[in-house]
């Protein structure tokens, strides 16, 4: 592993960075900040096309990459909502490179430090973790895109409050 941010081509062009520079580029590579340190969230749905992806998405963006974020679903639908990814790509975010998973999918990574049940209630099966938190929150599946986007905002305090925990 190079860990010569400051001249490596690769990361900041040819380039000579101050050490400050250097630094911050480092805080941008997935390896600056040591895996085995990094929270993991699971977000969990009914059918992982919405609220947990947008959950999830927000974690990674909110969270600087300090935190795995996963999201999965109790009867995924195999796909995410197109609602879901244009409100995404209104902040930014291309949610299209998300997929649908089951819960199977994702016990791989568990523990997990947090896991969080979005509005599916016994449907969400237990996985294991430190600690569990449900968010009443409605799904948004059949609303308008207005709706939608505040739907999203509800989820971005959340997580915001939920990383602030951490």
């Amino acid at each position: 592993m190079n860990t010569n941010y400051q001249n490596d081509p690769a990361c900041c062009g040819s380039v000579a960075l101050p050490k400050w520079d250097a630094v911050k580029i480092q805080a941008r590579h997935r390896w600056a900040f040591p895996f085995f340190m990094k929270k993991k969230i699971l977000f969990v749905c009914v059918e992982n096309s919405n609220r947990s992806q947008m959950a999830e998405a927000l974690t990674r963006l909110l969270s600087g990459g300090k935190v795995f974020a996963f999201s999965a679903g109790s009867n995924p639908s195999g796909k995410v909502n197109e609602k879901a990814i244009a409100s995404m790509k209104e902040l930014g975010y291309d949610l299209a490179v998300h997929n649908s998973k089951s819960l199977e999918e994702v016990k791989q990574f568990a523990p997990f430090d947090v896991v969080v049940t979005m509005g599916c209630g016994d449907a969400c099966p237990w996985m294991p973790a430190k600690k569990f938190i449900d968010w009443q929150i409605p799904d948004p599946k059949h609303m308008q895109t207005n709706q939608f986007a505040e739907i999203r905002d509800m989820i971005a305090e959340k997580v915001k409050e939920l990383l602030e925990t951490l």
